[in-house]
């Protein structure tokens, strides 16, 4: 999915594009959040991540470009293995299967979502900065959107979706490749201004997930 976020005052706003299922009981969820600021500030993406209804896996980056000026390419990568969040190709999330921790892990069915909406409560300077309406209207823009998935439903889900004849459940993309495990690590060194697992606040205590032990 390329997207191209609201170009003017986009404070207290956040754009979204997440995967999704919130019914009979399960929730989860793999977020791009995009948390608007003022003009001349910079927006911050978030990650989250929901599994079986827990959430409060935020994780923060600054970017390296200008997200208003210009579209970009943002991507999740999903299999029984491993979950990647990419931008421009780039991983800067990645989230394994620690089932065998206790950790849960996406197994749904899901759809995929595009937002946009009010944030003013939390987005922008920990809900400081309120969405200024005067400035509307906001506008992101979405386009090249293209799904590589396994057609299932809820109700009747495709047991062939975790079969390896679909090119991302092959071994090869069960892990990183070295050069993109070395441009994760850069991001992770450079970019990122939070991380629930060393920055827990409010309702989220890192020693409450045993993915970050």
């Amino acid at each position: 999915m390329k997207i191209k976020l609201p170009a003017n005052d986009s404070g207290g706003l956040v754009t979204a594009f997440y995967l999704y299922r919130n019914e009979t009981g399960v929730h989860d969820e793999l977020d791009f959040e995009f948390l608007g600021n003022r003009p001349g500030k910079p927006i911050a993406l978030q990650t989250n991540i929901f599994t079986n209804g827990v959430g409060s896996r935020e994780q923060r980056i600054k970017l390296w470009f200008d997200p208003t000026a210009d579209f970009h390419y943002y991507k999740i990568l999903w299999n029984h293995h491993q979950i990647v969040f990419f931008v421009d190709n780039i991983p800067i999330r990645v989230f394994k299967n620690n089932m065998i921790k206790g950790v849960g892990y996406p197994n749904s069915t899901m759809q995929v979502v595009v937002s946009l909406w009010d944030g003013s409560n939390w987005a922008t300077d920990g809900g400081q900065v309120k969405a200024d309406y005067t400035h509307g209207p906001f506008e992101a823009y979405f386009q090249d959107f293209n799904i590589n998935g396994c057609h299932s439903s809820p109700s009747m889900p495709n047991v062939k979706c975790l079969s390896q004849d679909y090119r991302w459940n092959s071994k090869t993309y069960w892990t990183l490749k070295p050069n993109q495990q070395k441009a994760y690590e850069l991001i992770k060194e450079k970019r990122m201004t939070y991380d629930y697992c060393t920055d827990g606040i409010g309702m989220t205590r890192p020693n409450d997930y045993k993915e970050c032990h």
